[in-house]
Parts: structure tokens; C-alpha cells; sequence
């Protein structure tokens, strides 16, 4: 089959296109400079009407026939003007030169003339080829005007055509210059771009050679980083790995072949050794015998065995049996107390958020009185007409001080409510939902102002404006409540300025969390036991030993991560948590 140069077809197409286009726009082009032509020789009748008309029409008026001839023929002779007709007041030709309409194919068209109420015909012929104007010849008279007759010019289209027929060779050869040089620019473009370097990578690439292709790679000298690039790259890529297959499979080949040599080896000294053992198999029989013997009396011997271990297996058993109700029991009783454990965190934060919420109500209450006894003494003063403008201004900066400290107390009782009510919730509730993770983290905080403003330790937190996630916002509470409250009451035990330091970073959809103390740290045996339940270093200040072993379920279970702690005797603690998006 004839291959089709793509070079080739894709010049025909642009240069088509290019063709239709210039010739589309050559027609346009002397289509609008023979009306701009046409519309000049009409203008310049009507200039000839305006230079003739006067005299032609005192010729006609004085009956003067020889005269308007004279004029008609001067008005011939001009090269535009291809005929001329004068008709008196009656339509009776006067004198007609030049060329003639065919009265068939005469089209007359009428045109009002506003400066002087004159009305004016364009005149036109399609089959001759003439076109002209024909106007009226008015007299006037002591006041009166009298059409005397009229007058008929005609131009022809030959007289439109000589006038631009420069203009039109000048189009057609600036049309067929440029369609020559843009050929010849696109056929030496598209030869030295597309069809040479394409002839060269076909001429190499069946110069392939499969015994050597490393020297079958292309090679062609473009310095322009184009698609015959990435095809040239991509054939000497494919060179590479054909290259490395044929290496691969040399080497495959050369290991079987010392396979089947080793296999042959082996073969021979299998040989061998099947001999050698037939001959001691004999042998072997013999003592297999007396064996036998020995085997049945051990027979007797197990069977005895068989049925004491089978009453010992059966107590084990029922042991077992036991155990593993034990083991049940004993994780209900402490998945119990881990939910005692929370409900008491929950229960002493209650207790300390009520007394932290009867101060502001207190002050509120006190407020709210003290505006009361303003307005009755207001009142009072009503009454007794002992109104004035001092009583008034003093109810007035008396009472905005009540309402302002009634309504700071109020706002500060509603936020600690807030903050207790959002975390309390999410504590005793497993629902994973979309949290504010630097927001959530000071909200728990802020719940535990009431234990924290007794103390002088402080808790910064490091955490991305944009930290939006989906988590179990119940267990990032209770982690965080256990931790802070292990700080205070474990490593700031002795401490009276103790610093908590929060980093939360993401890398992606993974969650880091760094959270760090300057306490007193634990020893390399305490660390070692700070996940394990019940152990505690405060049994005597009423300890359970439960909070780190509730954060490290809480992570490793309900999060699906882990945490890590490390510590430095003296230095502090920090623990290390890790965990994904729940999105």
C-alpha cells in the first residue's frame, strides 16, 4: 500500500484554506472598489448636472436647439459621459448622443431633492451596462418656475472598469505574490521541520539491527525540543530496554545451562546413593525387626500413658474453662472502671465548673439588686417630685456600671457552661465529626480553668490556623483532659511555674502531636510501666493509674495510632501521638 506524506497532506490543507480565503477576500476587495468607483462617477454627474444645467436650461427655454446640442456634445466628449439625452417640457428629444438604454431593460429610480424641492431620477440599464442620472430643466420667471424640459447622463460599467483596472491586476498580483511565497515558505518549512527529519528516523529505523541494537539508536541532529524529540527519545528508550531484556535473558540463558549441568551432577550422585542404600536396606530390615519388638512393648507402655494424660486433660479442661470466665469477668470489671474512671474526670470537672460558675452568678445576683434598690430610690424621687438632673445622671452612671458587671459575670458563667457543656458531650460520645482542631484543643482548656487558675502553670498551644479534620472529638477530649490533669497533679507535684507546650502539625492526611511538660520526669523503670493499667506513682493521693493507660487505648483503639512517651529524670515528659483524618 502507498504510504500518504503527512507533510504533504497537511500543506494541501493549509494552503487550500489559504487559497479559498485570498480569493474570497481579492473579490471582495474589487467588488467594494467598483462601488466606491461608481458612487465617485455619480458624484461627479451631479457635479456636471449643477456646472450644465443653467445653460442648457436658458438653451431650451430660448428655443435655441443648436446651442443645447453644442453643450450635449462638450458634455460627450468627456470620457465618463457614454450618452446624453435633452427632451423638451413635451418629452420630445432635443438632441441625443452617445449611447442609448434599451427602454426594456430601462430602470428608473426616483430621488427627492430637499435643498431645492427638485425631484431627480437615477437612471440604469443591466443588459448595456449603462447607468446615469437624469434631472430636471427649470426656468423661473419673474417669481415662477416652469420645467422646461430635462436632461439625461449616462456612464457605462466599461468606464468603471478602465478606472480600476490598475487597482484590480495591482490585487490579483499582490494575491498571487504572496500565495507563491507562502507556499514556498510552507514547503521549505514543512520539508526541513517534518518530512526530512521524518525520512531520516524511517531511514534508521530500518537500518535496525537485532545482533547489535545499541547501534541501531536514532540519532539526528534538532536542537528544538519537539514531538520528533520525544519520538526520538522514546525509540532510543525502548533501545535501552531492549538492550537490558537481551542482557537479562543472556543471563538466564547461561544459568540454565549450569543449572542442567549441576542437575546432571546430581543425577549421577543420586545414582549412587539409591545403590549404596539398597545395599544397606537389608540390613536396615533386620533392625527394623527387633525394633518392632521394642515398639509394641512401648505400645503398651503409651497406652497406659494415653489414659492418664486423658483424666489429666480433662481437669485442664474444666481449669481452662474456669480461667476464661475469670478472664471475661475481669475485663468487664475493668472496662467498667475505665468508664468510672472517665465519668469521675467528668464528675470532678462538673464539680469545679459549678463553683467556678457561682462566682460571676453571685457578683450577677448582687448587681441585680443593687439595680433594683437604684430604680426604687427612682422611683422614690418620681414620687416625691424630687427628681433632678444630678439624681438622674446618678441613676444613669450607676446603673451602667451594674449592667456592665452584670453582663461580663453573665457572659463568663455562659462560656464556662459552653466550653463544659461541648466537651462533657464529646467525652461520653463516640460519633466521629468535623472539628477545628486548634479550636477544640483551647476549648478543652478552657474547661479545665477551674483546676488550672489555682495554679501558676500555663499551656501554649502551636497549632495551624487551617487545622479542619474528622475525628472522635469525645477521645481528643478525654486524651487531652488526662494528660493536662497528669501534668498538674504528677509532674508539677513540687512545681510551682509549670509549663505545658501543645504542637499539632499535618503532613498531609496524617495528624502529629507533640505534647511536652517541664515536670519532674519519670526514671527508665517508671516509663516503662506508664501505659500499664493501675500502675500509679500517687496511690497514696488517691492515684488509679488509669489516665495514660485510657490515652493509649484511646489512640491505638478509637484513633487507630499510637503514641510513644519519652522523659529525662528532672527534664519533663512528652508523648509523641500519631494519627490519620477520619475523612
Amino acid at each position: 500500500m502507498k504510504a500518504t506524506s503527512l507533510s504533504r497532506k497537511l500543506l494541501t490543507r493549509v494552503l487550500s484554506f489559504y487559497f479559498v480565503l485570498t480569493f474570497i477576500v481579492t473579490c471582495v476587495q474589487i467588488g467594494a472598489e467598483y462601488i466606491n468607483t461608481k458612487n465617485h462617477i455619480a458624484n461627479e454627474l451631479l457635479t456636471l448636472e449643477k456646472t450644465f444645467s443653467g445653460s442648457l436650461t436658458r438653451a431650451v427655454w430660448e428655443l435655441n436647439t443648436q446651442q443645447a446640442i453644442s453643450i450635449a456634445e462638450g458634455l460627450v466628449a468627456i470620457p465618463m459621459i457614454k450618452g446624453i439625452a435633452v427632451t423638451d417640457e413635451n418629452n420630445k428629444i432635443i438632441a441625443q448622443l452617445g449611447l442609448a438604454p434599451d427602454e426594456e431593460t430601462l430602470y428608473i429610480e426616483s430621488v427627492d431633492d430637499d435643498t431645492d424641492n427638485r425631484k431627480y431620477f437615477n437612471v440604469s440599464s443591466h443588459n448595456s451596462g449603462l447607468f446615469g442620472h437624469a434631472f430636471p430643466l427649470i426656468f423661473e420667471f419673474s417669481g415662477r418656475t416652469t420645467q422646461v424640459g430635462s436632461v439625461t447622463l449616462l456612464s457605462s460599467n466599461e468606464v468603471i472598469f478602465n478606472r480600476i483596472q490598475v487597482g484590480i491586476y495591482f490585487l490579483i498580483g499582490n494575491a498571487m505574490v504572496k500565495t507563491a511565497a507562502l507556499v514556498i515558505l510552507f514547503s521549505l518549512a514543512f520539508s526541513s521541520l517534518l518530512t526530512n527529519p521524518l525520512n531520516e528516523l524511517t531511514e534508521q529505523i530500518n537500518q535496525f539491527d537485532i545482533d547489535d541494537p545499541e547501534a541501531s539508536k536514532l540519532h539526528i541532529i534538532n536542537y528544538e525540543n519537539n514531538e520528533l524529540n520525544i519520538l526520538q527519545n522514546a525509540y532510543n528508550n525502548l533501545i535501552d530496554e531492549l538492550v537490558v531484556y537481551k542482557e537479562k535473558l543472556t543471563l538466564a540463558q547461561s544459568k540454565i545451562i549450569s543449572a542442567n549441568s549441576k542437575l546432571d551432577e546430581q543425577n549421577l550422585m543420586l545414582e549412587q546413593e539409591v545403590a549404596r542404600k539398597t545395599s544397606s536396606l537389608s540390613t536396615t530390615m533386620l533392625k527394623m525387626e527387633m525394633q518392632q519388638r521394642e515398639l509394641l512393648e512401648q505400645q503398651k507402655k503409651l497406652q497406659a500413658e494415653n489414659s492418664r494424660r486423658s483424666i489429666t486433660e480433662k481437669t485442664l479442661l474444666g481449669t481452662n474453662h474456669e480461667l476464661k470466665s475469670s478472664i471475661i469477668e475481669l475485663k468487664k470489671a475493668q472496662e467498667r472502671l475505665l468508664d468510672a474512671e472517665k465519668m469521675a474526670v467528668l464528675g470532678s470537672m462538673s464539680a469545679e465548673v459549678t463553683h467556678e460558675i457561682n462566682t460571676p452568678i453571685g457578683v450577677s445576683i448582687t448587681s441585680t439588686s443593687y439595680l433594683a434598690d437604684l430604680l426604687t430610690e427612682l422611683k422614690s424621687d418620681i414620687d416625691n417630685n424630687k427628681l433632678s438632673k444630678r439624681v438622674l445622671n446618678d441613676f444613669t452612671e450607676n446603673s451602667e456600671q451594674g449592667l456592665t458587671l452584670l453582663l461580663k459575670n453573665l457572659e463568663r458563667a455562659s462560656e464556662l457552661i459552653t466550653s463544659y457543656k461541648q466537651v462533657a458531650v464529646d467525652q461520653i460520645s463516640e460519633k466521629i465529626r468535623h472539628v477545628n482542631l486548634g479550636k477544640y484543643i483551647d476549648e478543652i482548656i478552657h474547661s479545665l480553668h477551674p483546676k488550672l487558675k489555682k495554679t501558676n502553670h500555663s499551656i501554649k498551644v502551636d497549632c495551624p490556623k487551617d487545622s479542619e479534620i474528622y475525628c472522635h472529638a469525645g477521645a481528643i477530649s478525654q486524651i487531652f483532659t488526662n494528660l493536662i490533669i497528669n501534668s498538674v497533679i504528677h509532674g508539677f507535684k513540687d512545681k510551682n511555674r509549670g509549663v505545658i507546650n501543645i504542637l499539632v502539625q499535618f503532613n498531609g492526611e496524617h495528624v502529629h502531636i507533640t505534647y511536652k511538660d517541664n515536670g519532674q520526669g519519670l526514671t527508665s523503670e517508671q516509663l516503662e510501666h506508664l501505659f500499664d493499667p493501675f500502675y500509679t506513682t500517687a496511690g497514696n493521693r488517691g492515684g488509679t493509674g488509669l489516665g495514660t493507660h485510657i490515652v493509649h487505648n484511646l489512640v491505638n483503639d478509637t484513633l487507630n495510632g499510637s503514641v510513644n512517651a519519652s522523659s529525662v529524670l528532672g527534664e519533663g515528659l512528652t508523648y509523641d501521638i500519631k494519627f490519620d483524618n477520619m475523612r
